[in-house]
């Protein structure tokens, strides 16, 4: 794992031994049953001499805990921190070592309790050197939410991420019917680092979705910090609905499994400079209702400041599809708006009603200033499957 902090050339162990009152650890013999009876478990059960890599009140985080026995075979060690949560680990075949599955977290309190194969067990302690600086992060979708087909899991996070690879491999997605799906690292809208997870199509309606972020004590890299806490989320995938919009035809329909159950006529931006719309499969981000839109926030000056009901966020720059009733003149015929896809308050209310955060937009036609990007909200539907994948820190260019 790359660090961003000094590294020692080698794991420092010490040797506990009982009675060792210099270490400061106290070793007791126990029972077969594991209580802590060293009359029951008799003079025979002499406590064994392990040893731990990590030790005393500033151990380095980051590293899995390892611990050794001199004598005799591990039978079970158990680490755990001083909330009551564990690092799961596994014994060595010859029974010699154990190794966490897990690093050990920063500014962290941990015990370790380690039993041989006679029922002896001999204790350590350490606490891990508190962290410089904490990388956080924000999910999408949010926790049992059901979300159209087109929904990606997103991951946003506070600081910079240089070890992606380390990161990633703590990301678990699990899903009702093994969807096939990718991860993809990129530079957020906002500037700051993000991941996504993409199917490899569209998800299969009804699909149940996990993920596992396992990254408490990895190091995100320099200048990102260390991750001191797990985060998880659950999501449904909803009805297959899509929304076509034709730039060419200036129309707008809504689709359920296949089968066209609106068409309304609409007008989009105006081409040829920056007030065009972008083309491409957008992903409906979020319904904001009645908002307030003014050019200058999408660098078009003082053009408008408008209140705007049935709004319908397509992309970070500022596409959305809502009601337009002061562009009527155009429905149907020319694409005359400032960049959106605006209709009539009586089809773009109903539009509203119907649409789930996460159906695609898919918008096709030559009235276009380009294509959506990956990071312009969730564009990564405008690349292969092939190009995506080599967004992945595990499978080819992590940038």
């Amino acid at each position: 794992m790359i660090r961003s902090s000094p590294t020692h050339p080698h794991h420092r162990t010490r040797t506990l031994l009982a009675g060792a009152a210099t270490l400061g650890v106290a070793l007791t013999a126990c029972s077969a049953g594991g209580a802590d009876q060293a009359d029951a478990a008799g003079p025979s059960a002499k406590a064994p001499e392990i040893s731990v890599n990590l030790h005393g009140k500033h151990a380095d985080a980051g590293e899995p805990v390892r611990v050794k026995i001199t004598d005799g075979r591990l039978s079970k060690v158990t680490v755990r921190d001083s909330e009551g949560g564990g690092l799961p680990g596994k014994v060595s075949g010859d029974g010699k070592s154990w190794t966490s599955g897990r690093e050990a977290a920063p500014g962290t309190e941990y015990s370790v309790r380690a039993e041989d194969d006679h029922g002896a067990s001999a204790r350590a302690g350490f606490t891990t050197a508190a962290p410089d600086k904490v990388n956080k992060l924000s999910l999408v979708p949010g926790n049992k939410t059901t979300v159209g087909v087109a929904q990606p899991l997103s991951v946003v996070f506070d600081h910079p991420v240089k070890n992606r690879a380390a990161v990633e491999r703590r990301l678990d997605v699990t899903t009702s019917n093994g969807t096939e799906g990718s991860w993809g690292w990129m530079r957020d809208y906002s500037g700051k680092d993000r991941v996504d997870w993409r199917p490899r199509e569209y998800w299969k309606p009804g699909t149940e979705v996990s993920l596992k972020a396992d990254l408490n004590g990895v190091d995100s890299g320099a200048a990102g910090g260390w991750f001191v806490r797990d985060y998880a989320t659950h999501f449904t995938v909803g009805e297959r609905q899509a929304v076509k919009v034709d730039l060419d035809k200036h129309r707008l329909r809504l689709t359920r499994d296949g089968r066209t159950v609106k068409d309304v006529p609409m007008s989009a931006g105006t081409p040829g400079g920056d007030k065009a719309s972008w083309r491409g499969t957008a992903v409906l981000m979020a319904k904001e209702g009645t908002i307030n839109m003014r050019s200058e926030t999408v660098g078009l000056g003082d053009a408008y400041d408008k209140m705007v009901d049935s709004s319908m966020r397509l992309t970070w720059s500022g596409m959305y599809a809502h009601a337009a009733p002061w562009n009527k003149a155009y429905f149907g015929k020319a694409n005359k708006s400032s960049g959106c896809v605006g209709m009539s308050d009586k089809d773009a209310a109903w539009i509203y009603r119907h649409v789930h955060v996460g159906d695609p937009f898919e918008v096709t036609g030559d009235d276009a200033k380009g294509t959506i990007a990956a990071n312009n909200g969730y564009g990564e539907w405008n690349l292969s499957w092939a190009d995506w994948q080599t967004k992945s820190a595990l499978g080819g260019d992590p940038n």
